[in-house]
């Protein structure tokens, strides 16, 4: 065999051999000896290598949220390509970027109408802490760099993200993270929220937990507070009533920043555009990606009150205002994604559709109560917790079970920790919450 014939075949044979992809917040060594590959999908559900339909619980990863294989968003990302592949965004721009940053301006309450592209919900967390730091030294206040997040919380995996996150295994193995972060409670007791329906009653006083922080650091120090109004990932924990409103006031009584991370809760999660309007509360700075192009293409957004952007619009017209940006902000495809899904949002009433379907959801993830091993179950909008009590001395392990005997019977759920959460498209029909809260009845009974 000639050395030519012999290096085409060994750079053939890696693509039917799993072991070069090591993968992102997965159990590697048992995935590759049991592979779930997905090959197909289509509105609400995958189709695996097998050819067997995965009904889709989870939307992805919280993002598909309009379905699999849009029509409108297909044929746009097609036509983009073939018009426009890539425009840089740094002294250039592209008309689709200018458009849908205008779309989602439009969408956002209050004064916040000024859009900053990423690539991510990661990227979108850096920008937003970063630009509040920014934001305080261009107005004179430079010694307000100190950042405040919260236990549990989630907010990517950059080094900002993670250093006011507060899930510990996103955060030990990396270091002593970025300086001058602080963290507030997080907002979960089960034993005085166990099984609320929407917002719990019990918990709005931690919000006073800031004012302890500004006592210990002192106001003119601090520069943003960063929490989701619905914690995701660390197992679907909602907001107290009346929480937000007093980390607004006191935000607002500091001269705080306060950003809402909505990577999960934007683009009709809970029946509304964003939890911003959901809440009736308004941050001065919104982090968004995953709904924004319906998972098709990468793609995240920062929302910041236009005072923020004022704030660096002096000096002379041809300087740079912001030293901060991505290669791939804005991209033509993206762009053409994103204004193809709010198209999709819009004209199929998706975020009215998930508001009226929340009810019925609601009855459906709490009529698991009494199920074997269910500790706690919690609900708002299209998204839903079902916490397990864990195994002794093996964490994790029964959710994990869960989610493995879940797949066997055609369904696709997210667990984190012993929380299985629930986040389904939102063109989801009443016949297939029937069938996912069936399937899980079924696979919560056969579980250790």
């Amino acid at each position: 065999m000639s050395s030519a014939l012999k290096s085409a075949e060994q750079s053939i044979a890696p693509a039917n051999n799993l072991d070069a992809f090591w993968m992102p917040f997965t159990a590697n060594r048992q995935f590759k000896s049991r592979p779930r590959l997905l090959v197909g999908a289509k509105d609400m559900h995958y189709r695996n290598a097998e050819g067997d339909e995965i009904l889709d619980a989870t939307a992805g990863l919280w993002c598909v949220n309009a379905g699999h294989s849009r029509p409108k968003i297909v044929e746009a990302v097609q036509k983009q390509i073939a018009e426009l592949d890539y425009a840089p965004a740094f002294q250039m721009g592209h008309p689709k970027a200018f458009e849908l940053a205008a779309r989602v301006a439009a969408m956002m309450p209050g004064n916040l109408d000024r859009i900053f592209f990423t690539n991510s919900g990661s990227e979108s967390v850096d920008t937003a802490l970063k630009v509040a730091i920014a934001y305080h030294r261009a107005r004179g206040e430079g010694t307000r760099t100190r950042l405040i997040g919260r236990e549990r919380g989630y907010h990517g995996v950059g080094f900002g993200g993670i250093s006011v996150g507060g899930i510990v295994k996103n955060r030990m193995f990396f270091g002593s993270l970025l300086n001058g972060v602080d963290h507030l409670p997080h907002t979960h007791d089960r034993e005085k929220q166990a099984y609320s329906r929407g917002c719990p009653e019990w918990g709005a006083h931690l919000a006073d937990e800031l004012e302890r922080i500004v006592t210990l650091h002192d106001a003119s120090t601090i520069a943003a507070v960063i929490v989701e109004p619905v914690a995701g990932s660390t197992g679907v924990l909602m907001p107290p009533k009346g929480y937000l409103e007093k980390l607004r006031a006191i935000c607002d009584k500091h001269g705080i920043l306060l950003i809402f991370d909505e990577v999960i809760t934007g683009f009709g999660r809970l029946g509304a555009p964003t939890a911003t309007e959901y809440f009736g509360v308004t941050p001065d700075i919104v982090t968004m990606a995953k709904g924004l192009t319906n998972g098709v293409i990468p793609m995240g957004c920062v929302a910041f009150d236009s005072k923020i952007y004022d704030a660096f619009m002096d000096g002379p017209e041809n300087v740079i205002e912001l030293f901060h940006g991505y290669t791939y902000s804005g991209h033509p495809m993206a762009a053409a994604a994103g204004l193809a899904t709010l198209d999709t949002y819009k004209e199929e009433g998706l975020f009215e559709r998930a508001a009226e379907l929340a009810p019925y959801w609601e009855e459906a993830v709490h009529a698991l109560k009494g199920e074997p091993h269910v500790i706690d179950l919690r609900n708002l909008g299209l998204i839903g917790a079902i916490e397990l009590e864990s195994i002794p001395g093996k964490p994790t392990a029964r959710a994990f079970d869960a989610f493995l005997k879940a797949y066997e019977k055609g369904l696709l759920i997210r667990t984190t920790g012993d929380i299985i959460a629930l986040s389904p498209p939102l063109i989801i029909s009443k016949a297939q919450i029937d069938q996912v809260f069936e399937t899980l009845r079924g696979v919560l009974r056969a579980v250790d």
